[in-house]
């Protein structure tokens, strides 16, 4: 939905070159292409900041890979940032609005579809 020329973002284990160590974790583009340092397998036990470090991995290998900010606002064409919104981690676009206010909320991460 995302990204529908590329199809949808996965995510890519790898072997560890480590004997007895655990599988690297990677954001990557449905062609199997990734960007970025691994996801770590301690990823925090706090699932708004484990979600929070998946997004940053996947527009690191979305800027890295296809050269294009991602997510873009629809209604300013810039590129979108996490940001926590009352415990609910966010797309947030630094655009002003009509009304000459700072930026705004776009849509949950995970919830870009409905934007």
């Amino acid at each position: 939905m995302t990204l529908p020329e590329q199809g949808p973002l996965q995510l890519l284990a790898q072997p560890s070159y480590e004997a007895g160590e655990p599988e690297y974790v990677y954001v990557a583009l449905a062609n199997g292409e990734w960007h970025g340092s691994h996801l770590y397998p301690k990823t925090p036990e706090d699932s708004a900041h484990a979600l929070a470090i998946v997004a940053d991995a996947a527009q690191d290998t979305v800027a890295e890979r296809l050269w294009q900010a991602w997510p873009l606002c629809v209604e300013h064409d810039l590129g979108m940032h996490t940001r926590d919104v009352e415990g609910l981690l966010s797309w947030w676009c630094a655009g002003k609005r009509s009304g000459g206010g700072p930026g705004h909320i776009c849509a949950a991460v995970g919830a870009l579809d409905t934007f």
